[in-house]
């Protein structure tokens, strides 16, 4: 690998839009992702915000390994099955105590969500929700770090730091048919998601209503 393929980013078309990804070497040398990209409404605004983000680097191609990370993401996206967790990431570019939310964000299969309390239970020591979920608005790595898949209490959809918001988030989740622990897919019965099985009066809410606020 060359020197200059040790530093880049790429941005790539996938079943949502125009993805990208930006890579790097940690401490120990070793080729990390230091940032994942979603859509951002159109292709230009997305490179604008990488260049803006990873000043050092360039557009580039990605070198082999970097390039089957891609192939992995795309994959997700296109069938909502796969298992990212297993992909360099430069942990040591955020806080610690983020990424001890993002070692348990990956852990979190497609498919299944998790609500932003459970994950503070989870921390050790234990933490709060509100942190949980400011950490997860900071995360550089959406869908890496899978942070569509938490959610607020009772099903409400909570926030989602990546470009598209929640319309992005509930898209991703759709993708995996994702459910909610101990109940149904979150999108049964709604026909714009193709899905046959009649919801859970628990998991939808009355439109005229405001959205959960709650992250417990």
């Amino acid at each position: 690998m060359t020197a200059a393929a040790t530093q880049g980013y790429h941005q790539f078309d996938s079943a949502i839009g125009p993805c990208a990804v930006a890579w790097g070497t940690d401490a120990a040398g070793g080729l990390c992702l230091t940032g994942v990209q979603l859509p951002e409404g159109d292709a230009a605004a997305g490179l604008r915000r990488l260049a803006r983000l990873h000043p050092q680097a360039g557009a580039i191609a990605p070198p082999a390994d970097v390039a089957a990370w891609i192939a992995r993401i795309l994959d997700l996206i296109a069938t909502g099955r796969g298992d990212l967790s297993d992909l360099r990431l430069d942990l040591a570019r955020v806080p610690p105590a983020d990424a001890a939310v993002y070692r348990l964000a990956v852990a979190i299969p497609a498919g299944e969500t998790r609500t932003y309390g459970a994950l503070a239970k989870a921390l050790n020591p234990p933490g709060n929700p509100r942190f949980v979920g400011q950490a997860l608005g900071r995360n550089p790595w959406p869908i890496v770090v899978p942070c569509h898949r938490i959610l607020a209490a009772q099903g409400g959809t909570g926030g989602f730091s990546a470009r598209g918001g929640v319309g992005t988030k509930l898209r991703l989740l759709a993708i995996e048919r994702a459910v909610l622990p101990g109940g149904p897919t979150l999108f049964d019965g709604d026909p714009g998601f193709g899905l046959s099985v009649a919801p859970d009066a628990r998991f939808t809410r009355d439109p005229r209503r405001p959205p959960s606020r709650g992250r417990d």
